[in-house]
């Protein structure tokens, strides 16, 4: 039998597996071997055909079952001796996904490549809260950056963000929220309103919603941990929980 490689880097969105592209579940389809990673719904998988292997390459902070070359090293192996290798991440393989790394690494091989692009929950999961990234009069940009640099200090660009108006979106942030909240300080930003959802678009999502002075402890309160995103900004006093916190401050 002839093996023809192929490697589909695919976005499988926030989480909920109802917010996945048809192309995705298409080529999931196609797939001779799928590398998932945790943020990838499992329930996903049920579109991957008869005799398609599904191999758990996950990653999370302090729990890593696979390091990233590794993980470059399998797509190879199974794309060279299985074909169409997909390799399915959370939200959209090239946004802090890592996607474009393991795209390069392939193609060193003469391996094929494709992108099937995901729905991030960089803006996604705020929109189901009804927290626009944008909106006349509130922002008219924003900015999405991740928590930290490579070597584990916080991403210098938050310090830029900070003296923005536009909405900051912060990507795998709750671990550096002290740092992060120190730094908006410093630009006199005490009172600017702050979301933080964690499990976005799932049955189990959380949200709290506060300031910049009194986050941590809405954020201690609350339980929250990774996975989650935190929207800084005043579009968050458009969304329904922000609003919800209101009227129940007023009936007290």
């Amino acid at each position: 039998m002839t093996i023809t490689p192929k490697l589909s880097l695919v976005g499988a969105g926030p989480g909920d597996p109802e917010l996945i592209t048809v192309k995705a579940i298409k080529t999931l389809a196609e797939a001779d071997v799928v590398l998932y990673d945790d943020l990838a719904s499992k329930a996903l998988l049920c579109y991957v055909k008869k005799g398609g292997e599904k191999i758990y390459v996950g990653k999370r902070v302090g729990k890593h079952s696979h390091t990233q070359q590794a993980i470059n090293e399998l797509i190879v192996h199974f794309a060279q001796t299985k074909g169409h290798v997909v390799r399915l991440k959370g939200g959209d393989p090239f946004i802090f996904g890592r996607g474009y790394e393991e795209l390069d690494f392939a193609r060193q091989f003469g391996i094929p490549c494709q992108i099937i692009p995901g729905i991030s929950s960089a803006h996604a999961v705020p929109a189901l809260q009804e927290i626009p990234m944008t909106s006349r009069g509130y922002s008219q940009s924003y900015w999405v950056v991740t928590a930290t640099t490579k070597e584990g200090f916080l991403t210098p660009d938050i310090h830029l963000a900070a003296q923005s108006t536009a909405t900051v979106v912060i990507l795998m942030g709750t671990k550096k929220l002290a740092a992060i909240c120190d730094t908006f300080r410093e630009h006199g930003r005490h009172n600017a309103p702050v979301a933080i959802i964690q499990n976005g678009s799932l049955p189990s999502e959380k949200i709290v919603t506060a300031t910049i002075n009194s986050i941590e402890d809405e954020a201690f309160a609350h339980g929250i941990s990774s996975p989650a995103i935190i929207i800084v900004g005043e579009v968050v006093k458009l969304g329904k929980s922000y609003l919800r916190q209101i009227e129940y401050a007023t009936t007290l």
